[in-house]
């Protein structure tokens, strides 16, 4: 792998309650929006070891609903769903996720975050930015604490590894 492939940069802006992402991918645009899209390799990243996801339900379209649980090693469940807003194929896709149970019905008290995912190509390497806006900087705030930051640095890091098993000369 090339030097940048695991470039990661990840900051938290208090002023307008938003955590910024930009990862860079050295697999091209398909794949990673295929690793973004597809439940069975959602399932193989998005969760920081030791845990890992399962999917219930993925419907990826415009007013659709990916519904999963972050599962522990121990096999205790937390679910939680996003709720997809804008998708436009290869470019970028909105949700906005929350916590749930295992049907999709909301908990609350627990923040929920508007996320914005810009994805991109250059020279095969593909960068992803995402935007994960909160109402309140109290929400913000309770993200942080659940350890939001280093969970999804380390997915990222399970992403490049998968991709890297993916991707083929």
């Amino acid at each position: 792998m090339k030097k940048n492939a695991s470039f990661l940069d990840l900051s938290v802006n208090k002023a307008d309650n938003s955590i910024y992402i930009k990862r860079e991918f050295e697999a091209n645009l398909q794949l990673v929006w295929q690793a973004w899209i597809d439940p069975k390799l959602l399932d193989k990243w998005w969760a920081p070891k030791p845990y890992h996801i399962e999917t219930k339900s993925l419907n990826f379209e415009e007013g659709g609903q990916w519904l999963y649980a972050m599962v522990s090693p121990k096999n205790e469940k937390d679910w939680c769903k996003a709720d997809y807003i804008t998708i436009e194929q290869l470019k970028s896709i909105s949700w906005l996720d929350a916590f749930c149970d295992e049907y999709g019905n909301e908990t609350l008290g627990k923040p929920r975050s508007f996320w914005t995912n810009v994805f991109s190509e250059k020279n095969g390497t593909t960068t992803v930015n995402v935007t994960l806006q909160h109402e309140s900087q109290a929400d913000l705030e309770m993200m942080i604490q659940m350890g939001f930051k280093e969970g999804f640095a380390m997915a990222l890091k399970n992403l490049d590894q998968l991709l890297s098993t993916l991707n083929t000369p």
